[in-house]
């Protein structure tokens, strides 16, 4: 099911030069606000709360997710280069879940290990809010990942739409609106980083059995749904 060609490829196309300077802009930028805020306001359970959700979970993961998911197979649609991949004697499952790891372990990696060093800039993982917002930058790389890596193989507008989706259903009505934070992937980490802080400071509109179901049916459901349209996908001269 994994194939290690397939992930060297979409790691180089990942981690080129420009893709990592944008990969990399939102989490540094999350790590200077969070050092600016701490030198202001001190540290405070609160205040830590508000950037690593507002900032960190709600804005800089879902983006992240939208830049690995969709570039780890969008560019290569686009451009016909996947024909190369598809000429091969690989099954296109087995090319969905590679790119699906690649982009999971990079999403994670930009999403999660910033999150914890900001979590201990701002308050020194009072209340275990640093492990609780990393774990669930975590959880949420998975499911963002499989979404955007769908988005990738059934749009060319992939980026726009996963965008749209990251700043205004995620960050807005994921956070503002009632009824939309039952089906925000947000809200559905933030069970888990409930669970993992033990406390009243992070909240989750969504339980923790709710959240979970959401979370592996999501992935589950997309990466099986990228590996059908993959499938769809035929060169020139088959029939």
């Amino acid at each position: 099911m994994y194939d290690p060609t397939v992930a060297r490829l979409t790691y180089r196309a990942l981690l080129g030069k420009r893709r990592a300077l944008i990969l990399g802009a939102l989490p540094l930028l999350l790590i200077v606000i969070s050092v600016v805020v701490r030198a202001l306001a001190g540290a405070d359970d609160q205040t830590a709360v508000d950037v690593l959700g507002g900032l960190g979970l709600a804005t800089m993961v879902p983006i992240i997710g939208v830049i690995a998911g969709t570039g780890a197979i969008g560019p290569e649609i686009d451009d016909g280069s996947v024909v190369y991949l598809l000429s091969k004697p690989l099954k296109r499952p087995t090319i969905i879940f590679t790119k699906l790891i690649v982009a999971v372990g990079v999403t994670m990696v930009f999403s999660a290990v910033p999150m914890l060093i900001s979590g201990f800039i701002l308050n020194g993982n009072g209340q275990q809010i640093a492990v609780a917002y990393t774990v669930a930058a975590l959880v949420a790389s998975i499911a963002y990942a499989a979404l955007f890596l769908l988005l990738g193989t059934v749009s060319r507008h992939a980026v726009v739409f996963g965008l749209v989706y990251a700043l205004v259903w995620e960050a807005l009505f994921g956070s503002l609106v009632a009824g939309a934070r039952t089906l925000s992937v947000q809200q559905w980490s933030l069970a888990v980083a409930h669970k993992v802080s033990g406390g009243e400071l992070v909240t989750s509109d969504v339980g923790l059995t709710t959240a979970t179901i959401f979370l592996v049916a999501v992935t589950l459901g997309a990466t099986w749904y990228a590996g059908q349209k993959l499938r769809s996908l035929t060169l020139a001269g088959e029939e």
